[in-house]
């Protein structure tokens, strides 16, 4: 396992294998995503949207369009 220490400033340095494994370097960023068990993975910011896809799962069934619709009614009112 690859890990990484905290400085006093709340700076991490990316291990070598790591940096490597996402494709960044000097400049690029990254993204902290926080998962549904809580945990964060690390997600280069510079690449594609389409490198995002699987993050979250598919829904047990099927949402319609009229299903989203009332959900953001629904929120909107503060449901």
């Amino acid at each position: 396992m690859t890990a990484a220490t905290l400085t006093s400033k709340g700076q991490l340095t990316l291990p070598k294998e790591v940096r490597q494994a996402l494709g960044v370097g000097p400049g690029d960023r990254v993204d902290f995503v926080r998962m549904e068990d809580g945990n964060f993975a690390v997600m280069p910011a510079t690449k594609s949207v389409k490198s995002l896809k699987g993050i979250i799962p598919k829904p047990k069934k099927p949402v319609t369009l009229e299903d989203m619709d009332r959900a953001i009614v629904r929120g909107a009112k503060g449901e």
